[in-house]
């Protein structure tokens, strides 16, 4: 089994700062692509960052310049550094990681359970 465990949500005014990370564990064989999501009440969740094993990464045009997503391979753990932040960014953000483990041939797609980060003064 694997687990995704996100940690680093929380209230923050505008203008702020907030890190997130997400580790992942269990019986990983390799992790490959690694990103965040995120769900805003009412609507569709969305693609924020994603970064290969590599190290390449993309974000979504709303976060460019803002926020910054690395990895550590070794340790299975991504993170999210959110910079400038605005109320538009609340919602509940979500690490997704594909992942090979030990007892199969082919990457799944894992999730972890969410965390909140709302944006207010």
């Amino acid at each position: 089994q694997v687990q995704l465990v996100e940690s680093g949500g929380g209230l923050v005014q505008p203008g702020g700062s907030l890190s997130l990370s997400c580790a992942a564990s269990g019986n990983i064989f390799r992790t490959y692509a690694m990103a965040w999501y995120r769900q805003a009440p009412g609507k569709q969740r969305e693609l924020v960052a994603s970064i290969s094993r590599g190290g390449t990464s993309n974000y979504a045009d709303s976060v460019k310049g803002r926020f910054t997503t690395s990895r550590d391979n070794v340790k299975n753990i991504v993170y999210l550094q959110m910079n400038s932040l605005k109320p538009e960014d609340t919602a509940v953000y979500y690490c997704n990681a594909n992942i090979i483990t030990t007892t199969r041939t082919d990457a799944l797609d894992y999730w972890g359970q969410g965390t909140q980060v709302t944006v207010s003064s």
